[in-house]
């Protein structure tokens, strides 16, 4: 008698659609960028009281990018999902990461919001 060989399955994805979703969206948004000419620096900058997605070189500027994807415009989108909080929050990672450095860099802050499988790039956004 010949045993075929047991098929392990695929370990869980403890993520959540939600999330998985929000990590395809960046994965989009990375490559956008680098075809544009942006080199990554750092993906998902996590400190106390706030994040950011990803942390890319634009010649010697440093661009901290929000990236938000949302199946349609309803409810205002991706761009109107990106609230005061959110940006106070985005302004104070980005100061941390700044801390770091040895030399500070001209900085702006980017959005890509990914809207019906269409990518907006909206340049210097946040005013900080």
């Amino acid at each position: 008698m010949r045993r075929e060989p047991v098929q392990e399955s695929a370990p869980h994805d403890k993520r959540t659609s939600r999330r998985r979703s929000g990590d395809d969206g960046e994965l989009h948004a990375l490559q956008y960028l680098e075809q544009n000419g942006l080199k990554l620096i750092q993906k998902n900058f996590l400190c106390k009281g706030g994040e950011l997605d990803l942390i890319m070189r634009d010649g010697k500027t440093l661009v901290f990018v929000e990236v938000r994807k949302r199946a349609s415009m309803q409810f205002g989108g991706a761009i109107a999902s990106i609230t005061a909080a959110k940006q106070r929050k985005m302004q104070h990672a980005a100061q941390v990461f700044l801390l770091q450095l040895k030399q500070q860099p001209p900085c702006r802050f980017d959005v890509i919001a990914i809207e019906a499988g269409t990518i907006h790039w909206l340049q210097n956004v946040i005013v900080a």
